[in-house]
């Protein structure tokens, strides 16, 4: 019986280093680009290409908004790249995963700074579903629309998942 405490306490150490293996890969910026800055950004890019498309016909401020917008992509895409290929490399990051979340450093609140990010790319997509933009996607522009949904959405669920089973002690 006491060799059977110890294989269960061996299990239960393999099971926390595993555990904390996962947990610290849902946490490294390859992950987090990968899942949730880069969708961010496809999202963003998609919406500023939209309202360039949209502009002429509608209003020409949406042409210049449009292209703001793009930059702004642009410049968020290159970070989350730079982080990722950062941490691929092991090396330390010295910025954020976007321009608003730098912009936030200046104010010591890059957190707050990204979550304001995060709100305006939920606003982008509801903009985009329902004004009805998302319909003058291309088709190659919908596939990269429904590919930044699904890692965006199955990331969330897989650690959202993974906390939960690791909150009952699986």
């Amino acid at each position: 019986m006491p060799g059977e405490n110890k294989k269960e306490i061996e299990s239960s150490d393999r099971f926390e280093r595993e555990s904390d293996l996962i947990q610290h890969f849902f946490r490294r910026s390859l992950f987090l680009s990968l899942t949730i800055g880069i969708p961010f950004c496809t999202f963003k890019l998609l919406f500023g290409v939209t309202a360039v498309r949209v502009g002429p016909d509608t209003h020409p401020f949406l042409v210049a908004f449009g292209w703001i917008v793009i930059l702004w992509a642009g410049m968020d895409l290159l970070m989350n790249a730079g982080r990722a290929l950062l941490d691929l490399v092991h090396r330390p990051v010295s910025f954020e995963y976007c321009t608003i979340a730098q912009l936030g450093r200046l104010f010591r609140m890059p957190l707050v700074f990204l979550a304001i990010d995060t709100m305006l790319s939920f606003v982008i997509i509801c903009v985009m579903l329902w004004s009805g933009w998302i319909t003058r996607l291309t088709p190659f522009e919908s596939a990269l629309w429904y590919a930044a949904t699904t890692l965006n959405l199955i990331s969330l669920s897989l650690v959202s998942l993974y906390n939960e089973v690791k909150r009952v002690g699986y």
